[in-house]
């Protein structure tokens, strides 16, 4: 059996114009509604979200900022 790569640690927040984000967020709905794993590439690494991950949204705000995230959560084998 082959070994798989450690991944490295990392945090990173792309931006995306609207025109770009809608596309994303269309495909990401189509896949969540066939129940289908979704792929996404993102500051240059390719990622894979199962079908079976689990998702919440959060909402942050501090002094004047507000902020809102689609996560997504699951464990690589």
């Amino acid at each position: 059996m082959a070994k798989s790569k450690k991944k490295a640690d990392r945090d990173i927040e792309k931006g995306y114009t609207t025109q770009q984000m809608v596309a994303k967020l269309r495909r990401l709905a189509d896949c969540l509604e066939i129940g289908k794993q979704f792929k996404i590439q993102i500051a240059n690494e390719k990622i894979s979200v199962p079908a079976g991950a689990t998702f919440n949204i959060e909402h942050e705000r501090e002094g004047k900022m507000e902020e809102v995230e689609f996560q997504f959560k699951w464990k690589r084998s």
